[in-house]
């Protein structure tokens, strides 16, 4: 059996795990002379892990906006395993920082993409992060798709990589601030469920623990964890306009004290929900549950 650490690549495999074209990578052999390691004449190239490991260094600094001649001798140097913390630092403008997360999508670098999300979120806040640089990634990669109907995988990815990150910064409250968790729930047949996760990572900063309900939430469901919990506030998120029925909050359980209910999304019809409260974005969700649990 070959140890991992001897296992060799051919140069179709390399481009596939680095996420460029082949061509790419013998423009960065010749340029830079970031080839395979130990080639010798008259053998097929074949790449080991270690060329590999700094072949997605180089790609990774590159998407991160250093100069592929800078990316180049980093990756050179480097040894040991890759640090995507330092390489995500290297993005030093921010407004650099949605262009860095398409291109790593692009080329399905999952972690490269989480590691970028997570460092926005830690420096700048939820709400802040998803205004600013997810929602218009998700617009780019959408906008891509429905020009050239190419690009279904990387959309798919980034809501898994959103949703992934969102729960990691939702989890362990150690002191929520609400006796009793609110209600959040995408209703009817709505699939659609990142701004409900961005919202439940937003109150989490807040110290506002939840029940997350997910996708397709039956009114069955909601009912029955009103009746049983209480919550104090019920978010209740439409994406499309067939889910947003008036019934998923008029036929909620009679309970004392009685939820605030809170609408988000766009397919609510605003003239039928004027007895419940409607939030256009996450600051405005925050402020109406915060201001239902008294904080």
């Amino acid at each position: 059996m070959v140890a991992m650490d001897d296992e060799k690549f051919t140069v179709a495999a390399v481009a596939r795990r680095v996420g460029v074209a082949p061509a790419t990578l013998r423009t960065w052999a010749r340029r830079y002379g970031l080839g395979p390691s130990g080639h010798e004449a008259g053998e097929h190239r074949k790449y080991r892990s270690e060329d590999l490991a700094k072949l997605i260094m180089m790609r990774r600094l590159i998407v991160a906006g250093v100069s592929p001649a800078e990316a180049a001798a980093q990756a050179l140097a480097h040894k040991g395993n890759l640090n995507l913390e330092q390489i995500v630092k290297s993005v030093n403008d921010r407004s650099d920082v949605v262009d860095a997360v398409v291109r790593a999508a692009q080329s399905l670098d999952r972690n490269f993409v989480e590691a970028l999300f997570r460092q926005e979120i830690s420096q700048f806040g939820v709400i802040d992060s998803w205004h600013e640089v997810m929602v218009p990634v998700l617009i780019i990669v959408g906008d891509i798709w429905a020009q050239t109907g190419e690009g279904i995988e990387v959309e798919h990815l980034l809501s898994e990589s959103i949703t992934n990150v969102f729960r990691d910064f939702s989890k362990d409250i150690e002191q929520p601030i609400n006796p009793r968790p609110v209600l959040l729930a995408s209703v009817g047949e709505e699939l659609h469920c990142l701004a409900l996760y961005a919202l439940h990572a937003a109150l989490a900063e807040l110290n506002i623990e939840c029940h997350v309900m997910g996708a397709r939430t039956p009114l069955e469901a909601i009912s029955t964890v009103v009746t049983r919990s209480a919550p104090p506030a019920v978010f209740l998120w439409a994406q499309l306009a067939k889910n947003g029925d008036p019934i998923f909050f008029e036929n909620i359980p009679k309970v004392r004290p009685a939820p605030r209910v809170v609408l988000g999304g766009p397919g609510w019809n605003r003239d039928q929900c004027t007895e419940v409260a409607f939030a256009e974005d996450l600051a405005l969700a925050c402020s109406e549950i915060k201001q239902a649990i008294g904080a």
